[in-house]
């Protein structure tokens, strides 16, 4: 036999050498690294158009893991393609239709329906969760190339033309950025012009919070993870799988190295040893830009720790800083217990800085113009500027940089165009799919982190969906309840079981309400994270602000 292989075990086939060169093909040069399981397996299935189950097999044996260590994560991820023995593979060619929120309100659902037929049998039509193109819905993707404002006749032009890889975006590219200032801050950083305490300071003056969801102030977590012990590591979250949020890939698409210099000069400042980026594999094309800038970054700077650009594999619970953490390791992406928190024992049990893209990106512009600059933008109260992704029923969707405290009337009139025509405003998601709802009639409160608490709502990500009087508030909770359902990682019963029962109940033509506000206690005060803690919400407001909708 030779090196490495193993014998085959009773009532099991032996590898073919195919299979083992595809192995050896996604391991690459050098030994392999247990952590780098999914990137391996996103090489495998871009080379095979799958991932066989004799594919997976040698995986493991290349690894030196078992079978079902390898087949356990593969499985875990939407986006990778199992073929268990004996099974057809997929078609050369899939069409992945976007069914969350905004989608749905652009009949999404219908143009799947129509598309099967439209394209013929040799070509998938699937289903699929946001696709962070909100702005543009509704959106299919066909291989890795998006159409916005799909329609059945755009998609099948789309697939006859076959799924060309998107092109890279017109962003501000690193020569253009350096002669604008680019990395003057981090130089200065490095070369001791600019203390870190100063950094830290600006950064607590200017009241910037995490803007992933969570609003944990900024400078506070930076100072916790410095006090940790070396080596600490950098963990940078641009995996935004909550359906109405897509302001990172915006900042990726313009301005990417105003982030990256943030990143930097984090890492300098907390003294970090290693970095990861993980990005959400929908943005490919993000993803090769973002390596080749990198690139680009360190042949100017050297001595910079080293970078690694993950790619996510389609499961929204990574966007929970363990679950990333957990899935940058090589695992199913599976929530922590805590504590210890990720700052203690983070990425490979080591103290990490977690991040979200944006909250990095703002780190230049107040420390040189500084924290008073930022502080001084807001409204109705609030400090400091926020980016709203807003999509739905208005005129103008996209990104909007708007003050702090904005309210949804003002930030549809001032920055979006007011509603689309023919539309009256209804109510609106102040924080994406698991932010809860509001009708109409709260549009005046401040859109910011602890405003809409008592509401039984949050801001979150800031991804407002906006809908009409035209649309059910009803369906839309049932559809975000239907994501959270197939979003679930099935670590915890009450997330597990609770999101497809409440979806369940949900889908009926009257509401149990007592029973889906004990399934929400439960769900809330039981789940491990905040996917099954926050599920209820849409729910929750639906039963609080659109009562006519769900029957007595």
């Amino acid at each position: 036999m030779k090196r490495g292989s193993r014998r085959p075990r009773p009532g099991e086939r032996p590898l073919s050498e195919a299979a083992r060169a595809a192995a050896a093909r996604a391991v690459g040069a050098g030994r392999p690294r247990r952590d780098m399981l999914i990137e391996y397996l996103h090489r495998m299935q871009d080379a095979e158009g799958c991932l066989p189950a004799d594919g997976l097999a040698a995986l493991a044996e290349a690894m030196g893991l078992a079978p079902a260590e390898v087949f356990e994560v593969a499985s875990f991820y939407h986006h990778f393609d199992v073929v268990r023995e004996g099974e057809a593979r997929p078609p050369a060619t899939t069409v992945r239709v976007c069914d969350s929120l905004t989608c749905s309100l652009y009949g999404a659902g219908e143009m799947a329906e129509k598309l099967q037929a439209l394209v013929g049998g040799g070509v998938r039509v699937q289903r699929v969760p946001c696709v962070g193109r909100c702005d543009t819905a509704p959106v299919a993707v066909v291989g890795e190339r998006p159409v916005p404002r799909a329609t059945p006749e755009a998609v099948a032009a789309a697939v006859a033309e076959g799924g060309r890889r998107e092109a890279e975006p017109e962003a501000v590219r690193f020569d253009a950025y350096l002669a604008g200032g680019g990395y003057r801050l981090l130089r200065d950083c490095l070369e001791g012009r600019r203390s870190a305490g100063e950094v830290v300071a600006a950064l607590d003056d200017a009241g910037l919070r995490g803007l992933g969801g969570a609003g944990f102030p900024a400078a506070r977590k930076w100072r916790t993870v410095m006090a940790q012990p070396a080596p600490r590591h950098l963990a940078v979250n641009v995996d935004e799988g909550e359906p109405g949020t897509f302001k990172d890939r915006h900042l990726l698409e313009t301005d990417p190295h105003r982030f990256v210099e943030g990143m930097l000069v984090a890492a300098h400042v907390v003294g970090i040893a290693a970095i990861w980026i993980y990005v959400r594999d929908e943005y490919p094309a993000l993803r090769r830009m973002l390596e080749a800038e990198i690139a680009r970054v360190r042949g100017a700077l050297p001595g910079l720790p080293p970078i690694e650009i993950r790619r996510g594999a389609g499961a929204y619970v990574c966007g929970e800083e363990s679950a990333m953490i957990e899935s940058i390791e090589g695992k199913r992406g599976q929530p922590r217990l805590r504590p210890p928190y990720v700052a203690e024992v983070g990425l490979f049990g080591r103290p990490t800085l977690e991040h979200n893209l944006e909250t990095l990106w703002w780190v230049r512009d107040i420390v040189e113009k500084g924290a008073g600059w930022f502080a001084r933008h807001g409204r109705h109260g609030r400090r400091g500027l926020r980016r709203f992704s807003v999509s739905g029923r208005v005129k103008e969707p996209g990104v909007k940089l708007a003050p702090a405290g904005i309210t949804l009337r003002e930030l549809v009139e001032e920055h979006c165009g007011g509603m689309a025509a023919g539309h009256e405003l209804g109510g609106y998601f102040p924080g994406g799919a698991s932010g809860g709802i509001l009708p109409a009639a709260m549009a005046d409160i401040p859109l910011d982190f602890d405003t809409l608490n008592p509401h039984g709502c949050f801001i979150g990500s800031a991804a407002v969906v906006v809908f009409s009087r035209a649309d059910s508030a009803r369906d839309l909770a049932t559809n975000a309840m239907r994501f959270f359902a197939h979003e679930s990682c099935g670590q915890c019963t009450p997330c597990r079981v609770g999101t497809a029962k409440a979806a369940e109940l949900m889908a009926r033509e009257t509401w149990d309400e007592p029973l889906l506000q004990d399934l929400a206690r439960v769900m809330a005060d039981a789940s491990i994270c905040g996917l099954g803690q926050a599920a209820p919400n849409p729910m929750l407001s639906v039963l609080r602000h659109f009562r006519r909708e769900v029957g007595e």
